[in-house]
């Protein structure tokens, strides 16, 4: 296929460390595991940044909140930054998006042409961290730990609604696209809540891990002064000290987090079916946003730059690309330039602003430049950076000490080796890596500025009058399914597909 289609599978908070080679043994993921045996599987996939705007709008445009502005998720994404969907309409595609994205401004769309369901979350400026307040702890939309805490079974939620939602409609889009009405190629990109907490899940995905034997941690909980210093600010973040966590709120958690994964495997199994039912071939990408931290080290949700939180799942079926696992480190980011490669795009006139590279050399056993991960919202009190480089993860933050990890000898990043002299030739020359990418300073008087903007507009838009910036679906009643403008007769077989048969 000269311009394929691209169907796009995203979901939320998907801990990477599950998937070393797709879907881990235990996890009942029937779908997934059909996935990975055709897909490219990129074992150690980074997010751009560990929370869902920022790292969403890495994903979409392949550039680092420090270039974008996307810092915390009450950030902008302003409408004059390309992504890939926009590069994909430039080139003839039909692009659509069902489900979330958490854009932020009155730009709801940035590429796409259709959307067919609203977000999950708000599109304004009320999640605003303030860096001059630090400590602060903003109750009414912070995480605590009552998502942990209220772990269990419930048959519908906030989260579930919304999900068979995503689905719904996408699955309609799909046979949508099957009639043949529209002779373009197409991007639809899928985009799930789960298994984002809370960790809420159906019985019949919760029955499933009855006798896991993964419910409890690798790594227990640490005492709060063994930490860093930026994990003792996720831990106050989150109002630990207010949620008594026991062995059994653990243990019904990370259960609820498998069972929704199972969940998701099955939405995403139906849409996969019909693709098949409906003889469409299509590119299918397979990644998450960010991880999550399940309970190691007594942390949970993201903001957090070890390897629950910061590493995703991704896995590619392609035409032309080898299936089997790739170990060389890669991140999110490179998502937009492969795709351009899949479809054959130059997208050389906006690279040089990108942090991006295409997958398809490195799947090939090519090289990638060290993986860039930064982090500036919530729990942080100035800019986080990391790199990953072979079996080397450097995190450095202006405010704490330098942290060192050699993941191939210590996956469950026990030991900072930041300290140990013998490692003082690696610790010097990724610092120094960062001092060329990176300019703290500057930084975080960026986040600052934008904070500060940021607070005024939200309070002031907040009063008086208020139009919401919120994708809000158009339905066209009079245009679905049988009206008397339509002649029944050319409907019925238009809508019938396949015909014939």
């Amino acid at each position: 296929m000269t311009h394929p289609n691209i169907l796009i599978v995203m979901v939320d908070q998907l801990n990477g460390t599950l998937f070393p080679d797709g879907p881990a043994d235990w996890l009942h993921a029937p779908n997934l595991k059909r996935l990975a045996a055709r897909s490219a599987r990129f074992a150690n996939t980074y997010t751009a940044s560990p929370l869902c705007a920022p790292g969403r709008g890495g994903f979409m445009s392949s550039m680092l909140p420090s270039r974008t502005g996307i810092y915390d998720n009450a950030a902008e994404f302003r409408a004059d930054i390309p992504t890939f969907a926009h590069h994909l309409r430039r080139a003839g595609y039909q692009t659509t998006l069902s489900g979330k994205m958490h854009f932020v401004g009155p730009d709801q769309m940035h590429g796409y042409e259709n959307r067919l369901t609203t977000d999950i979350y708000p599109a304004d400026f009320g999640w605003t961290p303030d860096y001059r307040k630090p400590g602060e702890r903003i109750d009414w939309w912070y995480h605590n730990m009552g998502s942990v805490t209220g772990a269990g079974v419930a048959e519908t939620s906030n989260q579930l609604e919304y999900d068979d939602e995503v689905a719904h409609f996408a699955g309609q889009k799909l046979y949508d696209l099957a009639r043949g009405h529209d002779d373009r190629p197409w991007c639809l990109t899928v985009s799930f809540t789960h298994p984002h907490d809370p960790y809420v899940a159906r019985r019949r995905y919760w029955d499933l891990y009855e006798d896991c034997a993964h419910l409890a941690p690798d790594v227990p909980a640490m005492a709060y002064d063994d930490h860093d210093p930026h994990s003792q600010r996720i831990f106050d973040a989150n109002d630990w000290r207010s949620y008594p966590i026991t062995d059994d709120h653990i243990a019904r958690a990370r259960r609820g987090y498998f069972a929704n994964i199972s969940y998701l495997d099955d939405k995403i199994g139906d849409i996969l079916q019909i693709l098949e039912d409906t003889r469409q071939e299509a590119i299918i990408v397979f990644v998450s946003d960010h991880g999550d931290m399940l309970g190691e080290r007594g942390l949970w949700f993201k903001m957090s730059m070890f390897e629950g939180s910061a590493r995703v799942p991704l896995m590619i079926a392609a035409p032309g690309l080898t299936p089997g696992r790739v170990d060389t480190p890669v991140s999110t980011l490179d998502l937009g330039p492969t795709l351009a490669s899949f479809a054959g795009l130059d997208i050389s006139e906006i690279a040089p602003w990108t942090d991006g590279i295409s997958l398809l050399p490195v799947a090939a056993g090519g090289p990638r430049a060290p993986v860039p991960i930064e982090y500036a919202a919530e729990a942080s009190i100035a800019p986080i950076i990391a790199l990953r480089e072979g079996p080397w993860k450097f995190i450095r933050c202006a405010t704490d000490p330098d942290q060192l990890y050699n993941l191939d000898a210590d996956p469950l990043e026990r030991t900072n080796l930041a300290r140990d002299p013998a490692h003082a030739d690696t610790l010097a020359r990724l610092a120094a890596l960062s001092d060329t990418r990176w300019d703290l300073a500057s930084f975080d008087a960026e986040v600052r500025a934008s904070q500060a903007r940021r607070l005024v507009v939200y309070d002031a838009l907040r009063k008086g009058g208020y139009y919401p910036w919120d994708f809000q679906p158009l339905q066209q009643a009079s245009e679905r399914y049988m009206r008397n403008h339509m002649d029944l007769n050319v409907l019925e077989e238009n809508k019938r597909f396949p015909r014939g048969e």
